[in-house]
């Protein structure tokens, strides 16, 4: 093992491979690692950097084949959006969530069969579905096979600086296409289920119990997760909770928990196989308890899904389990490093997932701090000891991740752990076990829990009421981050290393980040993708004014949390000067109320004030109106509609913002129609020219006249769409129009955000986030 297999610096080698190719725009061709195999494997075992170079190719080239056998079974682009009918089975809990009152319900299905108009088609695998409440099917059930009409499209998200890539989820879950359910008379289920969901339905009879035993209980979603790992309950407000307070590992199934039941298992068949000398003889008490230590450890981990956390935690254990039953022993630190490997070598997507990184960093500072401490100390003190390393250690990664760290995790950590860990997991364990033999016995266990959980809850909120509860800064640079990982493990060095506090020194270029603000009289304008709506940044060298925040869809969604907040936070803006709403519909104010949860605002304006006061955007806002104009570091601001007591409704109402820049001009417009466009064009003529418009009411056929794109004549003309939207936008013919006068369009749906310097004396350049930041699994 010492010799032949370089586990410390094979390993690493290895996932800068995997990283490599997860860093590709492009996907290289899958030719490659046949090509490359002859010399791979001699390179494996040659010595020092020849071997290195040996295995980090391995881990290129197996992740490139896992890459490209997932891409192989992308859904046709000629198949999006017809009426398909497939046969599979479903592969997933149904989503429990508050959509489901409303009419939807959301599942994973394994795709067996697929045809289109009486021609069969190649099958993409693992799919997303949607089902709403004229097309929902009754009684679904995990492991059911079903056919059903539905409508697909191949993986599409938002992509926005500091935002969540969608699609990059749906690959590393393997999941191919997303769609829904079509009311139809062809929709029924089959006859025979799927005979592998033992697992997969266990989870789901544990699931409906514990919802029906703890009814409306706000913390049955915290049961849920410790359980069965299953999370969709959880509502919003509790996320922001465990996050703010530094508290979201422990809805994650992870070593704490799995080394939790482990150990009990070992504890009690250590105890009871002393008990009979003929148990002695055949096997030796600790080997056996070891044995049923990682049963124990493989029953759990299969009943939360395989996390990432969980196959981890799960590895590790195996591996020192294994190491007592053949009387082997391996380092913290290689018994890490092999259960790295093996986890690249199950899924090598792993690593786009920030629970990877945190879960393996979180165990190497709990390692690092455990390590080399000489004299004797308290369990307590260990205890911690690892906490607080292990809430510095992962300050760089979350930071570089989400842009924001709790500061007072070891205070919310300090209460919630034990009583997690040796109260509340336990309870739901049990209970979980009863609840399939006798739910009677289980209720009891489960009530404890609940209250248990709802304690913890109100302590976690609590302590997320203080203003100082969370920090966030801009998006770190990676040469910041390697920087601070650094200083880290030089702050956290045993005592006796010369010079510690040079480590905090390295960490003040990732606390101080601040990104490039734009000169005096320059404009930074940026476009967001949000889908089937509107959301706008516009920064100068002091200020920053947002038009329009997107749409809220459901309780647990909307533009202002999902893009917005992220964005602002990537960029290191903590205050809004100005926020516009432009008018009240839900696609341009809908992510309002969370954004200004989050970041205040100095200023809020809009108009069709009173929709937005029934909306709950009321107390705050004034009207915006045709003449109010500022300057901000030497860019000129100017309302140009609606006029004081404007008869205009609705759409004709929206705000029509124009932005100069040493003399480049930026005209956003809401979503007015041709009404507004004849009022604009009566009052203004050619000074609404502008090299840059946001298309009114987002390319729509009863928007952007003739007249009005002449008075505009624009170089670029931006679309604010959603990918497939369902109202055709931009129209065909609005399309057409601007391309006849060699207008240059962009669809955020096509480039994601999209981002213009305004007032730099030179040629006005876009630049789109898709092209620029996309990976090789993104669509383009």
């Amino acid at each position: 093992m010492r010799s032949g297999f370089p586990l410390r610096t094979g390993v690493p080698a290895f996932l800068a491979g995997v990283l490599i190719l997860q860093f590709s725009p492009v996907l290289p061709a899958p030719v490659y690692p046949v090509l490359l195999l002859p010399a791979l494997l001699p390179a494996l075992w040659l010595p020092g950097n020849s071997r290195l170079l040996g295995w980090c190719l391995a881990g290129f080239c197996w992740a490139l084949l896992q890459a490209n056998l997932i891409i192989s079974r992308s859904l046709p682009v000629q198949l999006e959006g017809r009426d398909l009918l497939i046969r599979g089975v479903v592969v997933s809990l149904p989503e429990q969530n508050a959509q489901v009152a409303r009419g939807r319900t959301r599942f994973e299905f394994e795709i067996e069969s697929l045809s289109h108009a009486g021609a069969i088609h190649p099958s993409p695998g693992r799919v997303r579905l949607s089902a709403y409440r004229s097309s929902r099917p009754e009684n679904l059930h995990a492991g059911q096979r079903w056919q059903f009409l539905v409508r697909m499209k191949r993986p599409h998200g938002l992509m926005n600086p500091g935002g969540f890539d969608y699609e990059g989820w749906l690959f590393q879950h393997r999941i191919r296409a997303t769609g829904y359910i079509r009311k139809s008379m062809k929709n029924h289920r089959l006859a025979e289920d799927s005979s592998g969901c033992f697992i997969l339905c266990l989870r789901e009879r544990i699931r409906d119990r514990i919802v029906t035993l703890t009814a409306d209980s706000p913390s049955r979603g915290l049961l849920l997760a410790l359980a069965i790992g299953e999370r969709s309950l959880i509502t919003r407000e509790q996320w922001q909770w465990l996050r703010q307070t530094g508290a979201s590992h422990l809805v994650a199934i992870s070593g704490l928990h799995v080394g939790l039941v482990a150990g009990l298992i070992f504890l009690l068949v250590n105890r009871l196989w002393r008990l009979s000398s003929r148990l002695l003889l055949l096997c030796p008490a600790p080997k056996a308890a070891a044995g049923g230590a990682m049963l124990a450890a493989l029953l759990y981990a299969a009943l939360a899904g395989f996390s990432i956390p969980t196959q981890r935690a799960l590895i590790m254990l195996s591996v020192v389990m294994l190491g007592l039953i053949f009387n082997r022993r391996l380092s913290p630190g290689r018994t890490l490093a092999l259960a790295l490997l093996l986890i690249l070598i199950i899924d090598p997507l792993a690593v786009m997932s920030a629970g990877f990184w945190l879960s393996f960093v979180a165990v190497w500072f709990i390692v690092y701090a455990l390590a080399a401490r000489v004299g004797r100390q308290s369990k307590g003190r260990q205890w911690w000891r690892a906490q607080s390393r292990v809430t510095l250690g992962l300050m760089p990664v979350l930071l570089l991740f989400f842009q924001q760290v709790s500061l007072i995790a070891p205070l919310a950590n300090a209460i919630a752990i034990p009583l997690v860990s040796l109260l509340i997991a336990p309870l739901c364990l049990l209970g979980s076990v009863l609840l399939l033999i006798d739910p009677d016995w289980a209720g009891p266990l489960i009530q404890v829990a609940v209250w248990l959980s709802g304690i913890l809850l109100d302590y976690l909120s609590w302590l997320a009421g203080f203003s100082f509860a969370s920090g966030a800064t801009a998006s770190p640079s990676f040469a910041a981050f390697v920087l601070s990982i650094t200083g880290m493990f030089w702050l956290l060095a045993p005592k006796g290393i010369p010079a510690r506090w040079l480590g905090g020194v390295m960490l003040l270029p990732l606390l101080l980040t601040r990104l490039a603000v734009p000169a005096p009289g320059e404009l930074r304008f940026t476009l967001l993708d949000v889908g089937q709506g509107l959301a706008a940044v516009l920064q100068t060298q002091q200020h920053v004014l947002v038009f329009d925040t997107g749409a809220r869809f459901g309780a647990n969604f909307n533009i202002g949390e999902a893009v917005l907040i992220p964005f602002l936070r990537n960029q290191g803006i903590d205050a809004i000067d100005h926020l516009i709403l432009s008018h009240a519909d839900n696609d341009h104010m809908g992510g309002a109320k969370a954004l200004l949860a989050a970041i205040p605002a100095r200023q809020i304006s809009g108009s069709d004030l009173p929709r937005m006061k029934r909306k709950g955007i009321g107390r705050t806002i004034s009207p915006c109106y045709a003449g109010q104009q500022w300057n901000w570091d030497g860019v000129r601001f100017r309302l140009l509609h609606p006029p004081v007591n404007t008869a205009l409704q609705r759409n004709d109402q929206s705000c029509v913002l124009l932005v100069e820049a040493g003399g480049q001009r930026l005209l956003l417009s809401g979503d007015i129609e041709a009404a507004a466009e004849r009022e604009l064009l009566r009052r203004y003529g050619r000074a609404l020219a502008a090299d840059i418009l946001i298309a009114p009411h987002h390319g729509s056929r009863t928007s952007s006249t003739a007249a009005f794109i002449d008075a505009v004549s624009p170089r670029y003309i931006l679309f604010p769409v959603g990918y497939r939207n369902r109202y055709g936008f931009p129209h065909p013919q609005v399309l057409t129009r601007y391309q006849s006068r060699r207008i240059q369009p962009l669809q955020t749906s096509k480039t994601g955000a999209i981002r213009f310097i305004l007032g730099q004396r030179k040629a006005l350049t876009p630049e789109l986030f898709r092209q620029m930041q996309g990976h090789y699994w993104n669509s383009f």
